[in-house]
Formats: structure tokens, C-alpha cells, sequence
């Protein structure tokens, strides 16, 4: 021990004796008790197994219902997504004018032919008229000029007769020169007066065909101002009413062609090189899944463009695809042609193999 821990200090105590007194008059720390936590009781997974085995079973299931619904196309069928089309038609004024009157309405069916508006052609029916009045006045004038014609024919004629008498009546002595020379003269009066007479009638026929050509175009003009549809198809628009004033090519109503219905995919540069022009296809709408319509590729684009965001394509390496134009039947439009849309969102699928066989799923209904 070292000798300064026994010295004396006060009460001659040892050092090592204070330092325990010291300690033990110093509280000795509070320490938390323990947490005890109860036994969590044993979690019981068998639920959630049972759970995703039913969702697994579930999911199976309905792909093996969705892949009986929907089997994979054979080789020698291409498909891809688009909307189907109509072409769009003008209908249209050709003169400046006032509309007149309206015969149909959006959503009506309409004929080749049929009248759809009529513009005003009040002033074009009285030029109409004028034209009509000048075209009976020139034909007086040609008539008059053929019944002088007829005339101076008549006096010509005599003319040469007592020309050939007096030829005769001059070689015997019969008359005299003088009145040779007076029938001579009377003679080529008349000659000249039947060539003016020709002469006349030929203006006069000519002023007629003028005045009847007169006639003729103000009566086309007149047909002009009632529109009609060019072809069958469905109003799809009416842009103006009755007494509105238009320019010459307004616009009245814009209709869709029925007989002309396509829709344009895109595929692929490897599927489009066994594609050709009439190869068999089928296009089925979104709203019609049940209903394949029958079609015909009716153009191959024979440059390659970038894939419009709208088409869904097999992976994103196909950027540059080729535009393929699907046509509807003609025939089968024209039956059916009430139910004709435009923009309806469907599926085209593409045959470029003639051996393989449709689908049942895409054979048309009769």
C-alpha cells in the first residue's frame, strides 16, 4: 500500500477509510426496470396462400378461355390496328348566291343525284328569259331571210328563162341587142340578189345559235345553283343555313362517300414485301368484334414513314413502317350502308398467303 493512503487527515483516519464513507452517503442510480413484452401469438398464413392460389387458378383459367376466344393466327396472316374511313365530299356552291333552301339534314342518307339545296337563281331566271325572247326574235329573222331567198330564187329563175329566150329570139333576128343586154342585166340582179339573200340567212343563223348558246348557259348556271350529292353516302355536316349569302365555292354540306370505306395499317417491312395489291383481308371493329367484314388491299405504300403513336406495333425496333390501304366491298357497303361510321377504331388483318385458310373466328357472316 502506498504509504500517502495511510497518512492522517482530522481524526488520524486512514485515507482509504474516508473515500468509502464518501461513497456510500452518494445515492446510488435509479435504473429503468425492464420491458417485458406478452408472446405475440403464432400468425396464421394458410389464408393468404389459400388466396393467391385461387387468384393463380383464376388467371390461368382465364387465359386458357381468352386463348380458346382468341387463337394465334397462322403464319401467312398479318394483323395490325387502325380506324376505319370514309371519304369526305364537299358539297358545295359554284356561283356566289343566297341559299335558298335546305333538303336534307345531318345524318340523312342520301342518293347519287338527289337534290340537296337550292340557291337562289332569281336574276339568272330572268337573263333566262331575255336569252329565251332574243332566240324567238332571231328565229323570225332567219325565217324571213329563207322566205327571201325563196323569193330571189323564184326571180332568178325567170330571169334565166327569158335570158334563154331572148338568146333565141336574138340568133334569129327576132329582137333586138338592147333588150338581150336588159335581160343579161336582170339576170345577174338576181344572181346577187340570191347570194345576199344566202348571205342574211347565214348572219341571221348564226345570231340564232349565239342567242340559243345564251339560252343553254344561263340554264346550266341555273342547274348548277341546286346542289346535288355526287354520289350515295351520309351528311355529315352542315355548314350553312337558309339566306345566308355565299362565295362561289361555299361550302353547304360535307358527306361521307359509303361506297368507298377503308382503313389504313401499318406492318412491318418484312410482312409488307408478301403483301400485293387484291390480297384477301378482314377488318374487324372494336364495336362489332363478332362481325369480320370482308376487304381487299387496295394499296402498299412504296416508301417506308415512321409509325404514327396511335398504331400499337409488335416492339419498339419497328420505327419505320410501310402504309397499307384495306378496302371494304363495295357491294356489301351498298347493303349495308345505314351502318357505315367513320372513325369506329378496329383490327385489319392481312392474308398475304393464299394456301393458308382463314380462321372461324374471321369468316364473314352471310
Amino acid at each position: 500500500m502506498d504509504p500517502q493512503d495511510t497518512q492522517v487527515i482530522g481524526d488520524e483516519r486512514p485515507v482509504q477509510h474516508v473515500r468509502a464513507e464518501a461513497a456510500a452517503l452518494v445515492p446510488a442510480p435509479v435504473l429503468p426496470a425492464p420491458v417485458t413484452h406478452a408472446p405475440r401469438p403464432a400468425r396464421k398464413r394458410w389464408p393468404f396462400v389459400l388466396l393467391a392460389l385461387v387468384l393463380c387458378a383464376a388467371g390461368g383459367g382465364g387465359y386458357v378461355w381468352w386463348q380458346q376466344l382468341h387463337p394465334p393466327l397462322p403464319l401467312g396472316i398479318s394483323v395490325s390496328n387502325g380506324r376505319i374511313e370514309a371519304d369526305e365530299i364537299d358539297i358545295a356552291t359554284k356561283y356566289a348566291g343566297r341559299v335558298a333552301e335546305l333538303r336534307v339534314d345531318i345524318g340523312d342518307l342520301v342518293e347519287s343525284g338527289q337534290i340537296v339545296a337550292r340557291m337562289d337563281s332569281k336574276e339568272l331566271q330572268q337573263s333566262l328569259a331575255k336569252a329565251q325572247a332574243q332566240a324567238e326574235q332571231a328565229q323570225h329573222v332567219v325565217d324571213q331571210a329563207r322566205a327571201s331567198l325563196a323569193q330571189m330564187q323564184t326571180q332568178k329563175t325567170l330571169a334565166e328563162q327569158e335570158m334563154e329566150r331572148t338568146r333565141s329570139l336574138l340568133q334569129n333576128g327576132w329582137t333586138t341587142k338592147e333588150i338581150a343586154d336588159q335581160r343579161q342585166q336582170a339576170l345577174d340582179a338576181a344572181t346577187a340578189g340570191l347570194a345576199g339573200s344566202q348571205a342574211r340567212i347565214s348572219e341571221a343563223e348564226r345570231a340564232l345559235e349565239a342567242v340559243r348558246h345564251d339560252v343553254a348557259l344561263y340554264t346550266v348556271q341555273i342547274a348548277d345553283n341546286s346542289l346535288i350529292a355526287p354520289k350515295a353516302g351520309r351528311i355529315q355536316y352542315r355548314l350553312a343555313n337558309v339566306g345566308e349569302v355565299l362565295g362561289a365555292g361555299g361550302k353547304v354540306f360535307t358527306m361521307l362517300d359509303v361506297g368507298y370505306v377503308y382503313m389504313d395499317v401499318f406492318l412491318s417491312t418484312e410482312e409488307v414485301g408478301k403483301i400485293k395489291v387484291g390480297s384477301d383481308a378482314r377488318i374487324v371493329l372494336d364495336a362489332y368484334p363478332d362481325r369480320p367484314i370482308p376487304a381487299k388491299v387496295s394499296f402498299v405504300a412504296s416508301q417506308a414513314q415512321f409509325t404514327p403513336k396511335t398504331v400499337e406495333t409488335r416492339s419498339e425496333r419497328d420505327k419505320l413502317m410501310f402504309r397499307v390501304r384495306v378496302r371494304v366491298d363495295p357491294d356489301r357497303l351498298t347493303a349495308h350502308a345505314d351502318a357505315v361510321r367513320s372513325g369506329l377504331p378496329g383490327v385489319a388483318y392481312v392474308r398475304w398467303n393464299s394456301d393458308v385458310a382463314w380462321p372461324a373466328r374471321l369468316q364473314p357472316a352471310p
